[in-house]
């Protein structure tokens, strides 16, 4: 007992490190380079459709999904907003990221382990494979709460279980929604050039996401246990 607390305050001062380290990282001159260009780049190409740029802004969010995470979803729904604001930023990335679960959910139910296979990594279908055999609703939404877990991946794969699509579109929107909205504020914020409100969400997130994270192991045993 007095071992495995003892691993979880290393734990957690480890990962206080990472963060400290982070924010120094995320904030020097040439990190803050690197993603205003490729930022700039996106925002560029959406918004050259205009004034249709909001619905090719939803179709990227869709592919985002359907290409199993080849683009991240952290920086197209950062973009969302930068671009629209975080309300309709995040409403944006929420209809685009649920249709495109939604279809992915579908092509994995009707074409199987083949297109999966295809699609997704087979070092990331080997380490989430025990998902398809717990598939519960309450573990499937801790999953896409969890932050850093190939979402778009989850989608193909929880289409091999016998969740109910419906059930599956609940769990996965619900569980998307917070770092959503969160990363809306952030575009926003960034656009704004309001540092501040930036620190205060990434503290948020870090101290909301240092829990999930150190505790993720108990929460899906929990959620294991209530869905037999």
């Amino acid at each position: 007992m007095v071992v495995s607390n003892n691993r979880r305050i290393l734990q957690i001062i480890l990962l206080i490190i990472l963060f400290i380290v982070g924010i120094k990282f995320a904030f020097s001159y040439k990190y803050y380079a690197y993603i205003d260009y490729y930022k700039q780049k996106l925002v560029y190409f959406i918004e050259s459709f205009h004034p249709y740029d909001d619905i090719v802004f939803i179709i990227t969010q869709i592919f985002q999904v359907l290409i199993a995470g080849a683009l991240p979803a952290e920086i197209s729904g950062f973009v969302g907003g930068y671009l629209y604001g975080p309300v309709v930023g995040a409403i944006y990335s929420t209809i685009g990221l649920s249709i495109g679960s939604w279809l992915a959910f579908l092509l994995s139910r009707k074409f199987g382990l083949p297109l999966v296979r295809r699609l997704v990594r087979p070092s990331i279908m080997e380490k989430y494979d025990h998902v398809i055999e717990m598939r519960g609703p309450l573990v499937c939404f801790i999953l896409f709460l969890i932050p850093g877990f190939p979402k778009a991946a989850l989608c193909y794969i929880v289409g091999l279980s016998h969740m109910n699509i419906w059930t599956f579109m609940a769990v996965s929107t619900a569980g998307r929604l917070f770092g959503t909205i969160l990363l809306s504020l952030s575009g926003d914020s960034f656009r704004a050039l309001r540092i501040w409100v930036l620190l205060l969400i990434l503290a948020c997130v870090t101290v909301f996401f240092l829990l999930v994270f150190i505790y993720r192991d108990r929460l899906l045993k929990m959620a294991g246990k209530k869905e037999r």
